[in-house]
């Protein structure tokens, strides 16, 4: 890595202003290698970057000062002040340079400050910002055409990869979307949609009515160290116990399974109208379910007429490498519904619910909504970056970088072996190393930040690598270098 580099805002804007965005997609070279480091990289042994107050510039100190005064205070955040970045890269206002293998919490698939992500923005801003959902606009029916056909085509929502044509009658009417703000918003709007269907299978199974206060099918399964937000829905279900305690009670008839625990099962019954589970746990320390669990999951649903929702807001959206965390799945993996949310407009916020029509039938005028929801100017964007993120070429050099990142990352168990648990989780560019004392996680996410590089903890034990999808070969050398910079100062 450089030495600290004074770059200003407008020399990085100038720099990018002569991209064209909407020109043919980049095509990214075959830069990965098959040979890797044999022993571990000593380049960053020391820091390279104070963060004490006596280094602070003024105006650090001023936004800090400002934040304290203002902002509620419900980040623990470190004493430094970001102003611009480009690609895989940010820098402060002192003049420091990172590299950031967080992407905003997984969110900034194509990097920062991206020309084309920019000219979309600014075009469609200055045509038609917002209108609400009391009319239609030209983006939403596009983008959701767009998620609807590429899931088709590449599979999930219990089409098989390939399987259906996307101008078939079967593709057109496979499914629906609904969009939202966030990924919080989609959950929210999962879990409403499922406890619906529960309603009317309960009815239907019965002869009772849909609106009876007594129907019992309202109950919800979903599984220990997940994360699928704070609003008071997404946290009933978000299995971990500092977020939960301050806000008891919240709403009732939640049980909490263990993933790839086929036991828990018998926790799903006839009166369970929603499970949610995420393929990959994000916050919860990047553990996968396995395709074994997925489909005696998918199995109870159907035994229990329950709504099975896969949270992909942080794994889908080609993070794994495919455009859903399980689209590779046989169909008997499937869920009915799909949340997404992070990447769909690389830092625009927007959400979405995809889900199959026999779910989305329920669903009539009124019965859901949003002021903000599936903006022409949020879908715009989210149209452009998942035509891109979807491209051939881009997914090709995605699944090489992660494959050779997850080269790097599978020797540092056997190298540091007392302080790593034997197995690197994940998949793709969603990956978590878990420590032996878990102590460690925050104490590497500072080491490396002392580095130069961006780090996220996951769950209690691990410690979460969520880079850019465009990321380089020599941005991956240069984050695991410092990885093991880190790891080797823990050893002492």
């Amino acid at each position: 890595m450089s030495s600290p580099l004074s770059v200003t805002r407008l020399q990085i804007l100038v720099r990018g202003s002569s991209a064209t965005p909407l020109a043919a997609p980049r095509r990214y070279a075959s830069n990965a290698v098959s040979e890797f480091p044999t022993s571990p990289s000593t380049r960053y042994l020391k820091p390279i970057y104070d963060f004490s107050a006596q280094t602070q510039s003024s105006a650090t100190k001023n936004t800090i000062a400002l934040g304290d005064e203002y902002l509620l205070p419900v980040y623990a955040r470190p004493p430094f002040v970001l102003s611009h970045g480009r690609g895989s890269w940010v820098w402060d206002v002192d003049g420091r340079k990172f590299l950031d293998f967080s992407a905003g919490i997984a969110v900034n698939a194509l990097g920062h400050a991206d020309p084309g992500v920019s000219e979309v923005l600014q075009q469609q801003s200055s045509t038609l910002l917002h209108t609400s959902n009391v009319y239609y606009n030209e983006w939403a029916p596009k983008l959701a055409e767009l998620l609807v056909t590429l899931t088709n085509q590449e599979g999930g929502l219990g089409y098989a990869a390939g399987s259906i044509s996307p101008s078939s009658s079967a593709a057109k009417q496979g499914a629906k979307v609904f969009f939202s703000n966030s990924g919080t918003e989609a959950n929210e709007g999962a879990l409403k949609i499922a406890r619906k269907v529960g309603k009317d299978r309960w009815a239907t199974a019965t002869g009772g009515k849909v609106d009876d206060p007594s129907c019992p099918k309202m109950r919800i399964v979903c599984f220990e160290n997940s994360f699928h937000g704070r609003s008071m829905g997404a946290l009933s279900v978000t299995s971990t116990e500092k977020y939960q305690i301050p806000f008891r009670p919240l709403i009732p008839g939640v049980s909490v399974g263990k993933l790839n625990d086929l036991e828990c099962l018998r926790l799903i019954t006839d009166d369970t109208c929603a499970v949610i589970v995420e393929p990959i746990q994000g916050e919860g320390g990047a553990a996968a379910a396995t395709e074994e669990w997925l489909r005696a999951l998918r199995k109870r649903c159907d035994e229990t007429g329950t709504v099975l929702i896969y949270d992909e807001i942080q794994c889908g959206l080609y993070r794994t490498g495919n455009l859903w965390a399980h689209s590779a799945l046989p169909i008997d993996c499937h869920p009915d519904v799909i949340t997404m949310a992070k990447p769909l407009a690389n830092g625009y916020p927007i959400g979405a619910v995809l889900l199959r029509d026999t779910i989305a039938s329920t669903m009539t005028p009124g019965t859901h909504g949003t002021t903000f929801g599936g903006s022409p100017t949020a879908c715009a964007v989210g149209h452009h970056v998942l035509n891109r993120l979807s491209d051939r070429a881009f997914v090709t050099h995605m699944r090489e970088m992660s494959a050779y990142m997850n080269g790097r990352l599978e020797v540092l168990p056997k190298w540091f072996s007392t302080i790593l648990q034997p197995h690197v989780r994940g998949r793709g560019f969603i990956r978590g190393l878990g420590f032996n004392d878990v102590s460690h996680p925050g104490e590497v996410v500072q080491l490396a930040r002392e580095r130069g590089v961006f780090l996220l903890t996951a769950g209690k034990d691990a410690v979460r690598l969520v880079p850019s999808l465009n990321v380089q070969k020599e941005e991956v050398d240069t984050a695991m270098d410092v990885l093991e910079g880190c790891l080797s100062s823990l050893r002492g």
